[in-house]
């Protein structure tokens, strides 16, 4: 392996959810530039339309609704038409219904556990078979700040992301020998849509900021480095880790 080899993603194959907007969107883009075929999925075709058109290298899209999804394997089979089966899947779609605990009804519950803890498994698991075929294939699912600290009206959410940093650590001891490593990144505040609410105050927003040790909120190209690490050769033996690209939040 040569340091020009060491952060490609040529040849491979990648899947991201949430590819409409934000995050998603992000690191879709990313894994393009970096020279991998991306397939994108997300509820709303317009977006992904725009995405991919606009998107370097190879990209398809697939939209579909992932909260009506009852069983992945349907889904899978269709984000593998495009460009054979993903070496490469991003969990990064994700819902904050931002509800009072006293205030929570039993459907946003279960639609929060469903779409950030539940189709992220269910959806590795369908790809990992082809993945272990292989010898070699990467997950990495999208945790958060709040997978360990609470939040005002972030119960559900946080519950969810909580599930998802030991999920993770699951995954790792299920898979890795097969080859397929799973990591997770925790992001700090980045303006996306499912953040919009705090961005929207510019006091909230500063105040975030003057959390971190950086002094600054994220940028989407802050997200460029650690989502190729555990993408990539660079990371091959780096599993079942946590990385919070925070700014250094959780660090005061």
């Amino acid at each position: 392996m040569t340091q020009d080899t060491l952060f490609s993603l040529a040849g491979r194959v990648a899947c991201v959810t949430g590819a409409s907007s934000g995050l998603g969107q992000a690191a879709a883009t990313i894994l393009a530039r970096a020279g991998a075929q991306v397939v994108g999925v997300a509820r709303r075709q317009a977006e992904l339309d725009a995405w991919s058109a606009a998107a370097p290298g190879d990209t398809a899209v697939v939209a579909a609704d992932l909260l009506a999804q009852d069983d992945c394997a349907d889904l899978a089979q269709a984000l593998a038409e495009p460009f054979g089966a993903p070496d490469i899947l991003i969990n990064a779609a994700g819902i904050n219904m931002r509800v009072h605990a006293d205030a929570v009804q039993q459907a946003d519950w279960d639609q929060t556990i469903k779409l950030n803890l539940s189709i992220p498994f269910f959806l590795a698991q369908q790809m990992v078979p082809g993945m272990a075929e292989k010898g070699w294939g990467r997950i990495v699912n999208f945790a958060s700040l709040q997978s360990r600290r609470a939040f005002a009206n972030g119960i559900s959410y946080g519950a969810s992301k909580g599930g998802v940093e030991q999920m993770t650590r699951a995954m790792a001891e299920a898979w890795s020998a097969r080859g397929v490593l799973s990591n997770a990144l925790a992001p700090g505040f980045f303006p996306t849509e499912l953040t919009g609410p705090v961005f929207a105050d510019p006091d909230k927003a500063q105040a975030l900021a003057d959390q971190t040790c950086i002094g600054r909120n994220g940028t989407m190209e802050d997200l460029a480095g650690p989502l190729l690490f555990l993408c990539s050769p660079a990371s091959d033996y780096i599993t079942g880790q946590v990385l919070f690209v925070d700014g250094g939040f959780t660090a005061k």
